[in-house]
């Protein structure tokens, strides 16, 4: 196992291209992906840490950006069976997993078809808060938005109604993409019962994937934040990654901090 870690952290390629004595990631940038001490880690490396449990090998699948044999691989070197091969819808693409972890100054995260979301970048999770802990019919965003009233309160009122119809429309093209219907049925079934607002705009019979978007957040330092959001698809259109970017090209990182962003 030890092997195989140093060889798979040796074959990354970091976000910033400079110089290094090594290849690869170093072992701290490891650890910070897979969100484990950088001395746990060492010691995995090293051959004297403990059996890592299946958590940590997910998470150090993901931080190594391993394939799904590769990751099974790990799995079977720990001693523990390989995650069942059902979860793989909720598995983040390989490709958008390693663009995702390049991106330094933009929020991003990985979200699948119905909006649940799967992996956030620190600037996302600092924006958004952590979006991936939700279960049931709630994972969905475009769920709590139509059905749990606190869900928007980290946005403003004045973007209300242009995102309410841009998700129901979403959902609709969403239903289209979806290898299993019986989720999206059971989800849209619970919409039109439960929101007046839903079944208002799914009446129209929009049909359209979020592409190129803009929204604004109310965030506790920075005030109003206005964005532009980029979307990556996957090569199967099954996820997509959603890049964040500030209007006025402002550097975030320092605004999220320093509470300076403006409105405009």
């Amino acid at each position: 196992m030890a092997d195989f870690l140093r060889h798979r952290r040796a074959a990354l390629v970091p976000a910033h291209h400079t110089a290094r004595r090594t290849r690869g990631l170093r072992r701290e940038e490891v650890a910070e992906r897979a969100y484990i001490s950088i001395d746990y880690y060492t010691r995995l490396e090293q051959r004297r840490g403990p059996r890592p449990s299946p958590e940590v090998a997910s998470a150090l699948s993901r931080a190594l950006d391993l394939t799904t044999d590769e990751r099974d691989h790990l799995f079977h070197l720990i001693g523990h069976n390989p995650p069942q091969q059902t979860a793989d819808l909720d598995r983040v693409d390989p490709g958008l997993r390693r663009v995702l972890h390049a991106l330094d100054g933009n929020p991003a995260m990985v979200m699948s078809n119905l909006a649940h979301t799967l992996l956030q970048n620190r600037l996302a999770l600092e924006l958004f808060g952590d979006q991936t802990h939700y279960t049931g019919l709630a994972r969905s965003g475009y769920y709590r938005w139509f059905m749990n009233p606190e869900e928007r309160d980290r946005y403003p009122a004045d973007i209300y109604a242009a995102q309410s119809a841009t998700y129901a429309a979403a959902v609709r093209a969403a239903a289209d993409l979806e290898p299993d219907p019986a989720e999206a049925e059971q989800m849209i079934a619970n919409l039109l019962a439960g929101s007046a607002e839903f079944r208002r705009l799914w009446d129209n019979h929009e049909v359209r994937l979020c592409r190129q978007e803009t929204t604004s957040l109310l965030h506790p330092v920075a005030g109003r934040v206005d964005l532009d959001c980029e979307v990556v698809f996957s090569h199967d259109r099954r996820q997509r990654m959603l890049v964040f970017t500030p209007r006025g090209g402002r550097d975030l990182r320092h605004l999220l901090t320093s509470g300076q962003l403006s409105s405009r």
